[in-house]
């Protein structure tokens, strides 16, 4: 079985994110040995934003050099996506959304063809049967009911492209309200923590 662990956090050893995935990657590979992780951290090294060279180079355009490497970046990622039974993914919100460095690499596994295709009955997702585990870390409160939910559009967002693409089997891990106090980031961290510590095997 192949692992995609994907971290997107700025922070470093400050993201609460990066502890999730990383407990929740702890987790998986102590319950099936000889688990494949493969990981990338999409911060540290982070893809170009999409443009109008790079999808002329990927649809067999001539191009630069450092368009093509890009390029040929985006489709190792891709591979790596496709390969993958198991995804887990840090998404922090920055600003109600997910980070630039995360939908740029997003942009690199959403593709016609390879993830996803038109047809007359409509859009037929083409990377099921995927498990995806998205640890999700908030600084306010943003559950249903809250006077925030309103402006919650990560968890929304990566349902939404991820159910696109055919991924039905999406488990959600949110830490909230990591930066209403201590109090409520310590009550955020431990929850999530312990979620990732919980998740099923397989």
């Amino acid at each position: 079985m192949k692992l995609l662990h994907i971290d997107s956090s700025v922070l470093g050893p400050n993201s609460v994110s990066r502890q999730v995935t990383a407990a929740a990657v702890a987790r998986l590979s102590d319950a099936n040995p000889g688990l494949a992780v493969t990981y990338r951290d999409v911060a540290a090294t982070p893809f170009a934003h999409l443009s109008g060279a790079h999808l002329a180079a990927a649809q067999g355009a001539p191009s630069d050099p450092a368009t093509t490497s890009e390029v040929a970046a985006g489709t190792a990622a891709l591979d790596e996506f496709l390969a993958a039974d198991v995804v887990v993914i840090g998404a922090p919100m920055y600003n109600f959304s997910i980070p630039s460095q995360l939908k740029a690499w997003i942009d690199r596994i959403t593709v016609a063809g390879k993830t996803f295709k038109y047809s007359a009955a409509g859009v037929e997702g083409l990377a099921g049967g995927k498990r995806v585990i998205i640890a999700v870390s908030r600084g306010n409160f943003y559950g249903a009911g809250a006077p925030a939910a309103a402006y919650e559009h990560v968890e929304t967002y990566l349902r939404s492209l991820f159910g696109f693409i055919g991924v039905t089997d999406l488990e959600i891990i949110a830490a909230d309200g990591i930066g209403a106090g201590p109090e409520d980031r310590e009550k955020a961290v431990s929850g999530a923590l312990q979620a990732a510590s919980d998740l099923r095997a397989a």
